[in-house]
């Protein structure tokens, strides 16, 4: 049976959609930020501690790792190879279930294997081992949060926090274009024609009516460079592909891109973007949990975003987590299904210790078509709603299994 809500508020939006808009900015960190490391890697320990929770206690048991940190270590970058100096520390913090039914569980082993193995199919010249340092700062949780998982009563177990959450549909063409280039750049097939190409790519777009300006910072490995002029050419091949991808994507007046903009001839290894490992971990810049993209990969300033940091949250109680994803899905759940809909935004609000299927505020904002009405679609966006808090225990799994990426 449906749980229907008290109320679902579905609201017009008298604004315009952001696609027709004259100004728009959006960014995103790539596979090897430092922000996006310890966001990917404390999710991917969240999902392999619930694995090892169901196959003990058929259930997964508390356990919110979302505050994992990155320090930069140290390296000395030469043309044709550096070295490692000090390695990278990354840092697991707050908290996980250790014993349950006087059986232990092995937290910490978890913790660091799951990063080692994450680091080794995505970093390709970070060797896991020599490069890495770890630092396991998990402890148990309070009492009054593990006690939520006591309470269970039926398919839903309650929030552990009051949280809100917003998603938006769909994205602008900016948006798509800024996620699908990042990937291109960190593809297996852009690596292969261009290893000197670092995972660390960041990329800031910003749209002025049709008009592109895209800037986009990557980190190039050492090894793979044999002097400045070697680093000019293979910087200028790498930006006439970006040129020719962005081209094919998208249809736009202008596109002013620049890569590695604080490149200077002249000044060596100094004046260039060079890495020894693929990222500016290894020296430049540290990273933390919840300081990177949102959970569908973007930093869209234009937007309405939650404040939360869902990688590493657990899957089945956390509205941190569970809404921040949830509320992408229902948006474009309703874009999707509700003719008449040029963009919406969907808003779930949790109170602590209800169950997460009864969320204290759920609302749509619609931005609608010339000629269609609210009447006319309010009650679909409504069904949509309710059927998808109905089904959110199987969202959470999805969830734990990581069918569903959120980083």
């Amino acid at each position: 049976m449906v749980v229907v809500l008290s109320e679902i508020l579905v609201k017009e939006l008298k604004q315009v959609a952001l696609e027709e808009q004259n100004m728009e900015i959006c960014e995103r960190k790539g596979l090897g930020h430092p922000d996006s490391l310890c966001d990917a890697i404390m999710n991917e320990v969240s999902i392999e501690l619930s694995k090892e929770y169901l196959k003990r206690f058929g259930t997964i048991l508390h356990h919110n790792l979302d505050k994992g940190l990155l320090a930069a270590g140290k390296t000395e970058v030469r043309f044709g190879g550096g070295r490692v100096l000090k390695p990278i520390l990354i840092v697991f913090g707050d908290r996980a279930t250790f014993e349950a039914g006087g059986e232990r569980i092995p937290v910490e082993e978890i913790a660091v294997e799951t990063a080692k193995r994450w680091i080794r199919e995505h970093m390709r010249f970070i060797d896991a081992e020599e490069h890495v340092r770890y630092q396991v700062e998990i402890k148990p949780g309070a009492a009054s949060l593990q006690d939520i998982f006591e309470r269970r009563r039926g398919r839903y177990l309650g929030a552990n926090d009051t949280s809100a959450a917003v998603g938006f549909a769909p994205m602008t063409r900016l948006e798509r274009l800024i996620i699908d280039l990042e990937k291109f750049l960190n593809s297996r097939e852009f690596k292969r024609r261009h290893p000197e190409s670092g995972e660390d790519v960041k990329i800031m777009g910003f749209r002025e009516n049709n008009e592109l300006d895209i800037t986009v910072a990557m980190a190039f490995v050492d090894r793979f460079i044999e002097s400045e002029e070697d680093y000019f050419r293979r910087k200028g091949e790498i930006l006439e592909e970006i040129r020719e991808f962005i081209n094919s994507k998208v249809e736009v007046d202008r596109v002013n891109l620049t890569l590695n903009a604080l490149d200077a001839r002249g000044r060596g290894v100094s004046g260039l973007y060079l890495t020894v490992l693929g990222t500016s971990a290894e020296a430049g810049d540290s990273g933390q949990v919840g300081r990177g993209n949102n959970v569908i990969g973007l930093i869209p300033l234009n937007r309405p975003i939650s404040s939360e940091a869902a990688a590493g949250k657990n899957p089945v109680s956390h509205v941190g987590k569970i809404y921040n994803v949830l509320t992408y899905r229902i948006a474009d759940h309703i874009y999707r299904s509700v003719p008449g809909i040029k963009e919406v935004y969907v808003w779930l609000l949790s109170q602590i210790g209800q169950p997460i299927n009864q969320p204290r505020v759920a609302s749509a904002q619609v931005i609608l078509e010339e000629g269609t009405k609210l009447e006319e679609v309010a009650g679909e966006i409504r069904e949509i709603i309710e059927g998808e808090l109905e089904d959110i225990d199987k969202f959470c799994m999805d969830l734990a299994y990581g069918k569903i990426t959120i980083c």
